[in-house]
């Protein structure tokens, strides 16, 4: 339908600034309230299959039976609108359902501000200071809560078959739980797809990160249809590794080479630190495993007696942190370290600093998941380097990769 310039010369003849407009008594508003309610008439009459003033109203077993009354939220601030109603009770409006008190894009706004960490609070003062409307507690959890069931949905699509590389990695938020605030673990994992796509595959909340818990992901996960890892890329915890292969047994684990540096200088006092790593650098630049665990060899010589604890962890963890020596320098910078989840998890950090506590777990899911889909967004490109890598899968892993 063509709206006209004679039209909108009509109902801006009186028009001076934008209050006429975009404010409380605006033509925004008036024409929203007027548009709204013809068309729930409309859809009134389609209902009940006459019109008003019709002849054939007689003919009909349902009637008109008055209005009720219904305050409506949206852009143009908050309007009261007349909503009409059946003598049976039956009809039920599409444009503003029963229940629904906001229009349009209301709702996006207020999930909007939620994903990029404003609170409640901040959500309310920026919509009363920008559209002058009062917006309850209740109301933005309400918007927000209807997130619920697509994060279900989300979290039980099913996955592709194959994912080259899947980073595996927790961090920590503060829960209220039976009136205790205690301190849960997220659960992330981020895939590499055979098109070099990261894709986070799932999130999920428990009181503490274990293997344990890592062991019922894993079994989640191939229960959505993932059969197949070719690295898994983890942190240090004890017995991961065993919980990936129990359930994808041809596996490789690579353990963050990062994490095992940071775990290292624990032991060391700032004076050698520059040392010791350009020491424990020489390891893991080595150009083969073999060399790798020279250097190691000769790590343990220079330190032990001063640091007998850092070769020592090398050497227990040396299985699952050699595993990228097999690989040419391209896979080899994507697998060594965890940091593609952990630059995840400090958007995370950094969107959830502002919650101190949150009072359940639906409420930390509900947020992470929002912000996680505008991350997301951004993830448009492969990861760099991605066909030569694929290539060399292909190779490696001949049988369990179709590229056609």
């Amino acid at each position: 339908m063509a709206i006209t310039d004679q039209l909108i010369d009509e109902l801006l003849q009186d028009y001076k600034d934008p209050e006429d407009l975009l404010g409380e008594g605006g033509i925004l508003k008036e024409l929203t309230k007027r548009l709204v309610e013809r068309a729930l008439e409309a859809e009134m009459t389609t209902h009940i299959g006459y019109g008003k003033h019709d002849k054939t109203a007689s003919k009909s077993n349902n009637y008109r039976n008055g209005h009720s009354k219904k305050v409506l939220t949206g852009d143009f601030g908050q309007a009261e609108i007349k909503v009409p109603r059946d003598r049976r009770s039956e009809f039920s409006p599409k444009i503003i359902p029963k229940g629904e008190t906001h229009f349009n894009g209301f709702d996006d706004k207020i999930i909007s501000m939620y994903a990029r960490g404003m609170t409640v609070r901040e959500i309310q003062s920026h919509l009363e200071d920008i559209y002058h409307v009062e917006v309850s507690p209740t109301l933005i959890s309400n918007v927000t809560n209807a997130v619920l069931d697509e994060v279900k949905a989300w979290q039980a699509r099913p996955l592709d078959e194959v994912y080259p590389i899947v980073f595996f990695d927790a961090l920590r938020g503060k829960v209220r739980d039976d009136g205790r605030i205690k301190n849960k673990s997220v659960y992330l994992a981020l895939g590499v797809n055979l098109e070099g796509q990261k894709e986070l595959l799932g999130l999920w909340i428990a009181e503490n990160e274990g293997a344990k818990f890592w062991l019922n992901v894993m079994t989640e996960l191939n229960n959505r249809g993932v059969k197949d890892i070719f690295i898994a890329c983890v942190d240090g915890l004890k017995g991961f590794p065993e919980a990936i292969e129990a359930v994808f047994p041809q596996a490789k684990v690579q353990l963050c080479i990062v994490h095992q540096v940071r775990n290292s200088f624990k032991y060391v006092s700032f004076k050698d630190r520059k040392e010791v790593a350009a020491d424990l650098k020489k390891i893991y630049h080595s150009a083969t495993e073999d060399e790798g665990y020279l250097n190691l060899l000769e790590f343990a010589e220079k330190w032990d007696r001063k640091y007998p604890s850092i070769s020592k962890s090398w050497q227990a963890n040396w299985e699952h942190l050699r595993t990228f020596f097999g690989y040419p320098p391209e896979i080899r910078k994507v697998i060594y370290t965890t940091n593609a989840i952990e630059s995840l998890n400090r958007s995370l950090r950094k969107i959830s600093k502002n919650r101190g506590v949150f009072p359940s777990d639906q409420a930390l899911l509900k947020l992470y998941y929002l912000a996680l889909q505008n991350i997301t967004k951004k993830w448009t490109r492969p990861i760099r380097n991605w066909k030569a890598a694929i290539n060399r899968f292909a190779i490696e892993y001949e049988g369990r990769v179709d590229l056609s």
